[in-house]
């Protein structure tokens, strides 16, 4: 069973508030505190997340047939690495070593991961555009906590990812052959557990009680709002 760093020492408290994608002025405060994570945890995650998110668009590259579909993929990889490395950047600008502060991620997001990688190449798309939208939704979420340092990384996550080059592929897939719909919205809808546990895990050590989990609602129930959004952009149920 994998202990996360956070389970192992009790920080300082956060206050976590929610922002709408692009707001980096007004903020709807959501009623909880003592539930974001530490700054490490947050930026380390983070970062890490994106590298993966590079590493597995790039494997899809060599056994992808059709060139503008690697060309898709190279744009969406190449975004996520550049998240990746201002990530970075923001880690090394607070005098840390990234490779410290995202080593003890490494594990369960990598069991992540594998567990949200498909049989097939437009599975895995699909899980890309799926869990990386979310958790990008989660962190910009987080980002109000951290003060600057929050506001950096709510200005790297909302730049271009380039993933509307995966949901063409998926959507032309689609059309081209109907029962690639069923397929996909089954998969889609198991990734959203995965993904939720991701972020219900970075959170806090202990179980929620109650009352912690009526204020959380609202983080989550605009994860999976987003989720829907994504879904039905594709034309996929969720």
């Amino acid at each position: 069973m994998v202990t996360w760093p956070w389970q192992r020492e009790r920080r300082p408290v956060r206050t976590l508030r929610v922002r709408s994608r692009g707001d980096f002025g007004d903020v709807r405060r959501v009623d909880f505190e003592e539930l974001a994570p530490d700054i490490d945890t947050y930026l380390g995650q983070a970062a890490y997340l994106q590298l993966g998110y590079f590493e597995t668009l790039s494997q899809l590259i060599a056994p992808t047939p059709e060139l503008s579909h690697k060309e898709s993929l190279s744009r969406a990889a190449g975004a996520a690495l550049l998240k990746h490395r201002e990530l970075v950047e923001v880690i090394r600008s607070r005098g840390d070593d990234p490779l410290d502060i995202m080593l003890p991620f490494r594990e369960p997001l990598d069991a992540f991961r594998r567990a949200t990688h498909g049989a097939r190449p437009l599975e895995t798309m699909l899980s890309v555009h799926i869990t990386a939208g979310m958790l990008d939704d989660f962190y910009l979420a987080l980002s109000a906590s951290y003060g600057a340092t929050g506001n950096r990384v709510a200005q790297i996550l909302t730049a271009d990812d380039d993933r509307q080059a995966l949901v063409k592929i998926i959507t032309d897939a689609i059309a081209a052959d109907e029962e690639w719909r069923d397929l996909l919205s089954l998969w889609g809808r198991r990734l959203v557990g995965d993904t939720l546990l991701i972020a219900r895990g970075a959170l806090r050590p202990q179980t929620l009680d109650a009352a912690e989990e009526k204020r959380v609602e609202p983080v989550f129930t605009d994860l999976l709002a987003g989720h829907s959004r994504r879904m039905a952009a594709i034309g996929l149920d969720a």
